[in-house]
């Protein structure tokens, strides 16, 4: 919003789920109602391509995660910094920051169950600020356009305000890791992803949609503004409510993404491509307690990034992997004709094909703006592909001590519900 304005911003939240999110949407449809696997995107593109590209697949998936996962607690902190300025010094956001991935990963090992009704709640907490803007909005047509914000530090321009959207509608794939947890997954999965952009789609338009009827200035806009922006529509009560909201909902995401990616690891290991301790359960709650501490390091690692650079990497590794996932859509079209798909991308073999071409072009952007990105003494762009590369390297290492793999695939054993 900072960098394009209103009228772009709208434009770009309309373009983006359309070009980005429908695209994947479908593609996750079709292979989530075929191929309902634990380690979803993995386990498709082993299927379709073979162990190589599966390892690939999820290397570069929880590679993306360690940046992915940081964001959350940073927004998290962003959202409390609003409210308590204090957090802002020294290292006292990193360590609130590194809370949240702790507690997170112990909900996790607790069960399922505890992250699926705790994420239910938090979606509806920061739900309702942003609806009470919506509603109280037009009765402040023109009123803001004098307000005094905070003064903002973005300097995000209109490709960067592109990335974040990007980034905001991504993760249709996440929810497909635990397929084996899912009630019905063939008719529930495609029903969701759909519904799911919908809702999304308008959760992000209609806010902005309203501050715009208000007057108040575009470069008001930066991460955390909200917080500012509510109290200046609904009072002090809204303020602290949107506060409320942003850090339940960046800690929500975080709980919610963690029993994704650790069905990664535990999927590998099932299937002998990673040493058996991956593939233990907590023996109460059969969650992969072994996965979720070893990724729980990795995220906490990334935590001092910064927003703008979590992002652009996140985009990069991640689109990497959605690429692939393309790939094994169309790969499985012509390999397996007859595979039962109760849900299929529409416009046949065809539709198959041209239905990656929109997200592809769009991670282009991604590559663009890690030219601008700067880290470890080199670009976003050089250090991104040098963490892409990596995974052919620990393919080869892995296939070198172990030719025949860590341990024979094994029968998926029940995880908590």
């Amino acid at each position: 919003m900072h960098g394009a304005g209103y009228g772009r911003a709208i434009l770009i939240l309309f373009l983006t789920p359309l070009l980005w999110s429908l695209p994947t949407a479908f593609m996750i449809g079709e292979l989530s109602s075929a191929l309902p696997f634990e380690g979803g995107y993995y386990a498709w593109v082993r299927r379709a391509m073979g162990n190589f590209w599966g390892f690939q697949e999820a290397w570069l998936s929880l590679v993306a995660s360690i940046f992915d996962m940081a964001i959350y607690p940073t927004l998290f902190v962003a959202y409390l910094t609003r409210m308590f300025p204090w957090f802002q010094t020294n290292y006292r956001g990193v360590a609130v920051a590194l809370g949240v991935v702790v507690v997170c990963a112990v909900l996790n090992i607790a069960g399922v169950k505890v992250v699926s009704t705790t994420s239910l709640w938090l979606f509806f907490a920061l739900s309702a600020p942003f609806a009470a803007i919506f509603v109280l909005a037009p009765f402040k047509i023109g009123a803001l356009a004098s307000a005094v914000t905070k003064p903002t530090t973005s300097n995000v321009d209109i490709l960067g305000g592109l990335l974040i959207c990007m980034w905001n509608y991504m993760g249709w794939d996440n929810a497909s890791t635990i397929a084996t947890e899912v009630e019905r997954p063939q008719r529930t999965y495609p029903r969701a992803m759909l519904w799911a952009v919908v809702i999304v789609a308008l959760t992000y338009v209609l806010p902005f949609a309203a501050m715009w009827i208000t007057g108040l200035p575009a470069n008001a806009f930066e991460t955390g503004a909200w917080a500012d922006i509510a109290g200046l529509v609904g009072g002090p009560i809204l303020r602290i409510a949107l506060v409320a909201g942003g850090m339940m909902s960046g800690f929500g995401m975080f709980n919610a993404l963690v029993m994704s990616y650790s069905r990664l690891p535990l999927a590998m290991a099932q299937d002998g491509m990673l040493p058996k301790v991956f593939a233990k359960l907590h023996p109460k709650s059969r969650a992969p307690w072994v996965a979720v501490i070893a990724l729980a390091i990795g995220w906490g690692l990334a935590l001092n990034l910064g927003f703008e650079r979590l992002v652009t990497l996140d985009i990069m590794i991640y689109g990497a992997s959605l690429v692939l996932e393309f790939l094994a859509l169309i790969v499985l079209r012509f390999r397996e004709p007859e595979l039962k798909r109760p849900f299929r991308v529409p416009g046949g073999l065809l539709g198959a094909l041209a239905v990656g071409i929109p997200p592809t072009l769009l991670l282009g952007f991604a590559v663009v703006n890690s030219e601008h990105e700067a880290i470890l003494g080199m670009s976003a762009f050089w250090f991104g592909l040098i963490l892409i590369g990596a995974g052919v390297v620990a393919y080869a290492i892995n296939h070198l001590v172990k030719p025949a793999g860590w341990a024979q695939p094994e029968p998926k054993p029940e995880l908590a519900r």
